[in-house]
């Protein structure tokens, strides 16, 4: 892997590195209509979204959802994902961005909100595994937030890896993203081609792109 440069980036996937927005959107409308919510667009899922996800539910339905539609919705979402998911790609661009920073002697890490187990079959059926020091997903309920899951991870890589969290610059679509790299003093960009709109991201007070590519040189920066 050549000289380790101390520079390491954590990759979030959905919206990410993994180009979903519409098997994000269908499912999020299939749920959507077990309540018999009329669907919403693209656009107003991007001003609106946020995690938790019943929150999010909360902002459109007015009211947080119960335990028994939380069930529903959350399982009727997954098994529309998991059903479409197939005809999405990585993000334009992202193979040869993992494989620049590998070459580049530096380290990076996949920290997702993904189930876990479904996770590690779509990154190696992608052929980028090895581009990943570590790869975790989620193993727990749904609904939760980063933060937790990123003291866990970056524990893990410093622990193994000797990666310094001051060096360490997390790349995700979503604002929890970049409050989940504060929690455990890294720095964060955010990428656009998620699921928030850029108006929502620049709310944050992180740098905000519009290609991977650009987050790719500001976490040179921001790591130097």
């Amino acid at each position: 892997m050549g000289k380790q440069t101390g520079a390491h980036i954590v990759w979030d996937w959905n919206g990410t590195l993994f180009h979903d927005n519409d098997a994000i959107i269908g499912a999020t409308n299939a749920a959507f209509a077990e309540l018999g919510l009329a669907p919403i667009t693209m656009e107003r899922y991007r001003a609106l979204y946020c995690v938790p996800v019943p929150k999010f539910y909360e902002r459109l339905l007015g009211r947080l959802p119960t335990e028994a539609e939380w069930v529903v919705m959350d399982a009727t979402f997954h098994r529309y994902y998991t059903e479409h998911r197939v005809s999405c790609g990585l993000t334009t661009g992202a193979a040869e961005l993992l494989a620049g920073w590998r070459s580049a002697g530096r380290s990076q890490s996949i920290l997702s909100m993904y189930g876990h187990e479904d996770l590690l079959p779509l990154v190696r059926g992608f052929g980028i595994e090895a581009h990943f020091i570590r790869v975790d997903g989620r193993t727990g309920p749904s609904g939760g937030s980063k933060a937790e899951h990123m003291t866990r991870h970056l524990a893990a890589l410093t622990g193994a890896a000797g990666v310094d969290p001051a060096r360490t610059v997390v790349i995700g679509d979503a604002a929890d993203d970049a409050v989940a790299a504060r929690h455990v003093g890294a720095r964060a960009v955010l990428y656009t081609g998620g699921s928030h709109s850029r108006a929502s991201l620049e709310e944050v007070g992180v740098p905000v792109v519009d290609t991977l590519a650009e987050a790719v040189v500001e976490a040179e920066r921001l790591a130097a």
